[in-house]
């Protein structure tokens, strides 16, 4: 699949101004302050910008972070790592491989079964609930 490319104006047109200060320019929300930090629902989260699922609802779980934390991806296509020596630390950033906006970063230190923790902006997700659920 082709990776979505557009220009900055026509991200700057389709999102918001905090989704586009975090999807396209690597920003970060403050901590305990994005919708998805506490929400619980059944369903997917994917990415705000394209729309391509990122997440399984069932893998999140409240890490204390102040962030929406999961445990894996929903497939092992749908996100991209980047080596991310920003602010004096070395981590692991998240994009979106679809279309390339950054997520959050990942941790060693998660629970079972992964030991992984995705540690996402809410600002960069949106959430597609089940059906019946």
């Amino acid at each position: 699949m082709a990776k979505i490319s557009k220009s900055e104006d026509q991200w700057r047109s389709e999102l918001t101004p905090e989704q586009f200060r975090i999807l396209r320019q690597k920003g970060t929300e403050r901590p305990f302050t994005g919708p998805y930090n506490d929400f619980k629902g059944v369903g997917t989260f994917a990415c705000a910008g394209c729309g391509a699922d990122l997440f399984d609802a069932a893998t999140k779980y409240n890490s204390g972070s102040g962030w929406p934390s999961f445990t894996a991806p929903a497939s092992g296509e749908a996100l991209e790592h980047h080596r991310d020596t920003s602010h004096g630390m070395v981590r692991v950033e998240i994009t979106c491989a679809n279309c390339g906006g950054h997520l959050g970063h990942v941790f060693p230190d998660g629970p079972a079964p992964t030991g992984e923790r995705y540690c996402i902006n809410s600002a960069s997700l949106s959430f597609k609930g089940k059906t019946g659920a």
